[in-house]
């Protein structure tokens, strides 16, 4: 069985190299403000470009500049710069959907992917593309059996891209999902003229909603108040599947979330795409990858998705995160001494005691999370570091100066997300 490519998701440096740190093959990222992710508050900029591809590619990483979103005329300059310093930056390749982009990319000879929001859902489209791009995304709509069949025709009647390579198929494996198909959603267009196509989604989907008798002014009796608010896509369970089909990419979601997410997601399906590779797959340690996911922002997890073709009936329960674990703030670290790998810390926010969980993230480190299990204050061992207070800790890598530290806790039922 071959291995398949991990794309991790970035939006910011620490989530880069959390990416980097567990595991990624490639990492996806917005830069200014053409992306789909574009009213996020954590994006990259034009000036960063260098930075990013030198990050990922002394990881033996591939990096993807999106530019995904559809594409104004007043743009075009815009656009073209972008495209213009990812190629003298170094960056492996554009996402696109708008021509406007596929052509000026390819015209430069910039590699180019096609994003989800093309919606691609047969071979022919995937043969026309093929004609711009070295990998197409699939739509999220699709039954693994229509995806392994996509595959199949690609390979019987070799359809390459630019590279000379047959065109790499990839879909998107955890995350996020639009309540519209492939993400093409008009209601925040509709009701604060800020279009999701645009990148500037107000998700109008993951509030509450009530149904009622327009005639009578009845209020309709409905199981869930999140009506418009899946769950998100979970394929960890069916991975060994997903790459039997020939899938060459796997696609996670989460450029708006924090490091400490995608390092978890990142790092389970690595383990998971690599235990299928190597014959050790198995549905306990699928159980323990899911209850790792959990511990991260999720909305509830939707165990196979239209891929396994399940109807689109899998809402959540809350528009907020159901992680299992929430994250305090505690304080930072101040040095590292690397000959004792020892962290000092100022304790500022919370008390530390022995045998907590905490994370530590910054934007080289990325997120590291561990269990403490000894603690020094002026040299000597204590059970508690009482804030205020400056403590030193074992740490299991490098960590930086001014890297922020968290308290990891569990998440009571009933209790908000951060």
């Amino acid at each position: 069985m071959a291995g398949i490519e991990i794309m991790a998701p970035a939006g910011a440096f620490d989530s880069l190299s959390a990416a980097l740190r567990a595991g990624a093959d490639s990492v996806y990222f917005g830069a200014g403000n053409l992306n789909m992710r574009a009213r996020a508050t954590v994006n990259f900029q034009i000036d960063d470009l260098p930075k990013v591809a030198r990050f990922c590619h002394a990881a033996s990483a591939k990096c993807y500049l999106t530019l995904n979103t559809i594409i104004f005329d007043n743009e075009i300059d815009e656009m073209r710069r972008l495209c213009d310093a990812a190629c003298e930056a170094g960056i492996d390749a554009v996402i696109a959907t708008d021509f406007a982009v596929i052509h000026y990319a390819h015209s430069i000879g910039m590699p180019v992917h096609i994003s989800v929001q093309s919606g691609i859902s047969n071979f022919e489209a995937v043969r026309f593309y093929a004609q711009y791009a070295d990998a197409v995304v699939l739509a999220r709509e699709l039954h693994l059996s229509q995806i392994r069949d996509i595959v199949a025709a690609v390979v019987r009647e070799k359809i390459t891209g630019p590279s000379g390579e047959l065109i790499k198929i990839e879909i998107f494996a955890h995350g996020a999902l639009c309540v519209a198909v492939s993400g093409r959603c008009g209601m925040s267009l509709s009701v604060y003229n800020s279009s999701a196509d645009r990148g500037a989604c107000f998700q109008n989907c993951r509030r509450r909603y009530k149904v009622t008798d327009e005639e009578t002014g009845r209020e309709l009796v409905i199981d869930n108040h999140y009506v418009m608010s899946p769950k998100d896509l979970c394929t960890i369970g069916f991975l060994d599947q997903i790459i039997a089909s020939g899938v060459a990419i796997l696609k996670l979601e989460g450029r708006g979330r924090s490091s400490d997410y995608v390092s978890t997601v990142v790092s389970c399906y690595r383990e998971a795409a690599d235990a299928c590779v190597y014959g050790s797959y198995s549905q306990d340690k699928v159980a323990n990858w899911v209850e790792r996911l959990g511990t991260v922002f999720n909305r509830g997890f939707w165990h196979g998705g239209y891929y396994l073709g399940e109807n689109l009936e899998q809402w959540s329960a809350s528009g907020n995160s159901r992680a299992t674990m929430r994250k305090i703030h505690l304080g930072r670290v101040t040095r590292y001494f690397p000959k004792l790998q020892v962290a000092e810390l100022s304790v500022e926010a919370q008390n530390l005691e022995s045998g907590c969980e905490i994370l530590i993230t910054g934007n080289t480190t990325g997120a590291m999370q561990f269990k403490v299990d000894e603690i020094r204050v002026d040299g000597k061992p204590v059970k508690v570091a009482e804030k205020p207070v400056c403590a030193s800790i074992p740490v299991p890598d490098k960590v930086r100066t001014n890297d922020q530290v968290y308290l990891l806790i569990e998440r009571k039922f009933g209790e908000p997300a951060e």
